[in-house]
């Protein structure tokens, strides 16, 4: 792959409403660095027909002609040869697609963890806009905006219908600046509307955390600057806990992903030995294989990993390795199951293609495309239906699953005796999650619980000492 930028291995389907306007720049891509070189002429294949070609382009000339001449008011020719490349390449597969030069540069800011805007993960889906998820502590984060939501209007102006790009530049202005968003949420009557003030985005990549001896660290996405935070947060838990720390919690629920080799990276620093993550390309010479480095930076300390719906891609690598190799306990939800490669090729003085030339396989050799990474013990976030969750499974023209190992998974036998005692999700006098009260958050609860277990340290129900729930008044009927 000499002529491509990068592999991205993420839920690419996302646009960090910062903005990055492409479709998907970060959500759960992984990039490898690699020398960019302009794309090369792709290999004939056998059943190409030449004669086919010519005349289905001579057919792209007419319809072009024809909207030329005829559509309603005129449009550049620029406009509409980048609508050809974009559903040319989206028509392939919900990842795929074509980025402007505008949109490539916005990617490689947003790949620095640094852009401006709301800080909103975005997808298009039948012509609506739709949340992924929301950026850790940015305005969006803070507004309550939910993955799943979806956004019909800005600043009282509607935008269903509207391409993606246009979209997210209605959302873009500098910093400081309000805008007010109209939000659709199932199970909720009326739209709601929410006025945001616009930040310069700092995206907190590792956030960190000491509940007595154990550690917690929090990976929000993964960029440049991942393994760096990883090991400096789990430094200074060390150092806080004296030397002492017990165990860890790695946090990478709603992760959409990112860059490939930082991945491969934060794996390495829990396994020893053996495989990471394989690629494999439809030219057998593009395929890869990442081994770990020989080092485990906590010398083996028990270890959770906690997974949801939007833990995508990079966070699927390191979730689906730290499970095969049975380094740690998966705790959560069903991940989004995107298991697919991404090249970035860049079009010098043109933008960038976003191609998916591969797909990527665990340890084990399974591949999770569509399929996710199911965890160890389940753990629901609430009690309620989750709503609009959204998978790979249900995009449209997603890649098969294929060439993966297809043997059903033994269930683990090596899970802690406390694993058949948490429960699926939060009892109904569980407290409303609030992301500033880590005592409200449930599945990190029982995450420490079973971390705790583990270490050979008290792992108390969290939900003990709650107050009884109260009662469901019910109705009575009145006498006459």
């Amino acid at each position: 792959m000499k002529f491509r930028t990068g592999l991205m291995l993420g839920a690419t389907f996302m646009v960090s409403l910062a903005v990055a306007s492409h479709s998907g720049a970060l959500s759960g891509s992984s990039f490898l660095a690699s020398p960019a070189r302009a794309a090369q002429t792709p290999d004939a294949s056998p059943t190409t027909n030449h004669a086919e070609t010519y005349r289905l382009l001579t057919l792209f000339g007419t319809v072009l002609d024809l909207v030329r001449a005829d559509y309603v008011e005129p449009v550049s020719d620029k406009d509409l040869i980048t609508n050809a490349l974009n559903g040319m390449l989206t028509g392939l597969d919900p990842h795929s697609s074509y980025m402007t030069e505008k949109q490539y540069a916005d990617m490689m800011v947003q790949m620095k963890g640094e852009f401006g805007g709301l800080g909103l993960e975005l997808q298009q889906q039948d012509g609506h806009i739709r949340v992924v998820s929301p950026v850790d502590g940015t305005p969006g984060f803070r507004a309550g905006i939910k993955p799943g939501d979806y956004i019909i209007a800005v600043d009282g102006h509607p935008v269903d219908g509207t391409p993606l790009d246009e979209a997210v530049k209605k959302m873009r202005g500098k910093p400081n600046t309000k805008i007010t968003l109209t939000l659709v949420r199932e199970k909720t009557p009326k739209p709601i509307v929410l006025t945001l003030t616009r930040e310069i985005i700092h995206i907190e990549v590792i956030k960190s955390a000491l509940y007595d001896r154990i550690g917690y660290i929090r990976i929000a996405q993964f960029n440049e600057e991942t393994e760096k935070g990883l090991l400096k947060a789990y430094n200074q838990l060390k150092q806080q806990a004296g030397g002492k720390l017990a165990g860890l919690v790695l946090d990478l629920r709603s992760d959409p992903g990112g860059l490939l080799n930082q991945a491969i990276e934060v794996s390495s620093s829990f396994i020893r030995s053996g495989e990471i993550v394989s690629t494999r390309a439809r030219h057998p010479k593009d395929s890869q294989r990442w081994d770990a480095h020989g080092t485990d930076i906590t010398d083996g300390l028990p270890l959770v990993v906690l997974i949801n719906g939007g833990s995508a891609s990079a966070s699927e690598i390191v979730s689906g390795a730290l499970q095969d190799h049975k380094r740690a306990i998966l705790i959560g939800t069903r991940s989004f199951g995107k298991g697919s490669v991404q090249s970035i090729i860049p079009i010098p003085g043109n933008g960038a293609v976003r191609l998916t030339t591969a797909r990527y396989y665990t340890p084990s050799g399974r591949s999770i495309q569509a399929l996710g990474i199911t965890p160890d013990i389940t753990v629901k976030e609430t009690r309620e239906d989750p709503g609009f969750s959204l998978h790979e499974a249900d995009l449209e023209h997603i890649l098969k699953n294929q060439g993966g190992n297809q043997t059903k998974a033994t269930p683990r036998t090596d899970l802690p005796a406390i694993a058949k005692d948490i429960p699926s999700e939060p009892p109904a006098n569980w407290p409303q999650f609030d992301y500033t009260k880590p005592k409200t958050d449930f599945q990190l609860q029982e995450g420490l619980r079973v971390v705790r277990s583990m270490a050979g340290l008290p792992a108390q129900d969290p939900a003990a000492a709650l107050p009884p729930a109260k009662p469901v008044e019910k109705d009575t009927p009145k006498k006459p």
